[in-house]
């Protein structure tokens, strides 16, 4: 079976590697839209989400989706067309991806942070013709009103869907859509534009070492597999009730809950933001057996010394990116570490996993045919166990390219087919079994809590300022985020730099999203230099590092 509705600039697997994947179970042979038709009909009143403001079951999100994906193809969209999604950690996410997915409209999963330039770029690169907006995400942006500016900005921007918000006279709302036609009639209405397990279901961002993100094609069959393989991973059941305070549009969020919720037909509690004691209270209240920490939830627990108040009795099991064996100390639950990358590698250790394996790796491949190689960096020859290596695979969920992107896609791949990931591993060997322990990273971006920001991109903003003559970007400590972003700078003569908020006002109009924006400001006369003449942004993050354990320390003793 091949893709019912190609997009041109995206690579498809060859039929041979479909039987493979299929073969093994990597890959489900089942779109997305027919997962929450299965789910409805075994279980149509169990709470499929709970959010904030009310509770959707499986039957009313599958009569839901199926009215909105009708709506969207009333409204003249078609498979294969792209929609730009700005919406937050709210029930109505699920009934607008899985109306795409019915539909077989492609989702770009921004964030609601993205500002003109994000927007812009991405737009013009997903060849998005839709947008999709939550009109309440944040109290202190009109995030509708910037949308309408958006599509008036770009003119390939035919439609503005809202939610959670007013829609206006040329606008739809997707509440409005979720109503309009009855289960059946609306069903009948989509059946003929019900698109097969090869078809694009999403578009996903990849982490962007330099300027914005790339774009990856996640395909239905293969992304499902996905998803169904990390929930086998940790073991995890129809019972189990998950809890998710992050971004639901990520990558991550996509895996543990919003494709597990028909997969397996597990209930979710979404939040629409993370507050130590709200997501305390929600374990509590919804009996949460599962969650995790892509960002600040780890540490903001280890931080919070009241956390024996709180019932966590239910609560099976938590997984982290790294420092599991503290959480696991301090909150009382089992909890490992784990590696994902949207490019599709997921590593991760089963709960019945030794603490060693836990809390020492970040796993192993959750795929069974996913193949991991460590090479020297910039070659091709694998590194030894236990030293340093370059992470490079492929397998069933790897991407087969990013899309439209010849140059980024040549860069990106071994000659033998490897994506090269940019991140630094090594390999150990625990009970038997091969896993990974992460290193670092290559590739010159910063993970402010999750969210991977390119120093290219920053770095050009802020070289438009008017005092700045040139600027480096880097990683900084944090202990809540795990970095944020230090900038370096050589001023312009005869002028004064801006202070922090000075340059963060001016980054914001200039259209960069506020999460990327520097957190510090070091003045410097000159950047510190490799051997072979190029800035040795190492040391620029060392110095940095030593900077702030030195004021650390004097803070202690002060």
């Amino acid at each position: 079976m091949a893709p019912r509705f190609p997009i041109v600039g995206v690579r498809y697997r060859s039929a041979t590697e479909r039987q493979r994947h299929l073969g093994t179970g990597d890959w489900l042979d089942v779109t997305a839209g027919d997962m929450l038709r299965r789910a409805a009909a075994d279980n149509p009143d169990k709470i499929a989400v709970v959010g904030h403001d009310g509770s959707l079951t499986f039957s009313a999100l599958d009569r839901m989706t199926e009215s909105a994906a009708a709506g969207l193809l009333e409204a003249g969209l078609r498979p294969g067309e792209r929609v730009i999604f700005q919406i937050g950690t709210v029930k109505e996410i699920f009934v607008a991806l899985y109306a795409c997915f019915k539909a077989g409209i492609v989702p770009v999963c921004t964030l609601p942070q993205y500002r003109e330039i994000e927007i812009q770029k991405l737009a013009e690169r997903s060849g998005a013709t839709a947008y999709l907006v939550q009109g309440d995400v944040n109290p202190s942006f009109d995030q509708l009103a910037f949308a309408r500016r958006m599509r008036t900005a770009i003119p390939q921007i035919a439609r503005l869907i809202v939610t959670r918000g007013t829609s206006g006279p040329d606008e739809l709302s997707l509440e409005d859509l979720a109503q309009r036609f009855a289960c059946a009639d609306a069903r009948d209405r989509v059946r003929p534009h019900d698109p097969d397990p090869d078809d694009v279901a999403a578009f996903q961002m990849s982490g962007g070492s330099t300027g914005l993100p790339k774009i990856i094609p996640r395909m239905h069959g293969e992304y499902l597999g996905s998803a169904a393989a990390l929930g086998h991973r940790y073991e995890l059941t129809e019972t189990d009730i998950s809890l998710w305070s992050l971004p639901l549009i990520h990558n991550a969020g996509m895996l543990f809950v919003v494709l597990p919720v028909a997969i397996a037909q597990r209930s979710v509690v979404a939040l629409p933001r993370f507050e130590i004691r709200e997501f305390l209270e929600a374990v509590t209240r919804h009996r949460v057996t599962f969650s995790g920490s892509i960002g600040p939830v780890a540490p903001r627990m280890l931080e919070f010394e009241e956390i024996k108040a709180f019932d966590l009795s239910s609560l099976r099991q938590f997984f982290a990116l790294s420092r599991s064996d503290a959480v696991e100390r301090h909150v009382g639950v089992t909890c490992g570490n784990m590696f994902g990358i949207t490019e599709g590698l997921l590593l991760a250790s089963a709960p019945s996993d030794s603490a060693a394996a836990r809390h020492g790796s970040v796993g192993w491949p959750v795929a069974n045919g996913d193949e991991v190689r460590l090479l020297e960096i910039g070659g091709e020859r694998e590194v030894p166990t236990g030293a340093v290596g370059e992470l490079c695979f492929r397998g069933p969920s790897t991407l087969t390219g990013y899309f439209n992107d010849a140059d980024a896609n040549a860069r990106s791949f071994t000659v033998d087919g490897f994506f090269r990931s940019g991140d630094l591993l090594r390999a150990i060997e625990l009970n038997g079994r091969r896993y990974y322990v992460f290193e670092g990273r290559i590739k010159d971006n910063i993970n402010r809590g999750g969210e991977k920001i390119g120093a290219e991109e920053v770095e050009s903003v802020v070289a438009a300022h008017p005092c700045v003559a040139d600027v480096r970007v880097v990683a900084m400590p944090d202990p809540i985020y795990g970095e944020k972003v230090c900038a370096f700078i050589i001023g312009r003569p005869g002028k004064t730099l801006p202070t922090l908020a000075e340059l963060g006002a001016f980054l914001i109009a200039q259209g960069l999203a506020k999460y990327k924006l520097p957190e510090r400001i070091e003045e410097v006369a000159a950047f510190p230099t490799t051997s072979v003449g190029k800035v040795d942004k190492a040391q620029l993050r060392a110095m940095i590092a030593d900077l702030m354990a030195k004021e650390g320390r004097a803070r202690a003793t002060g």
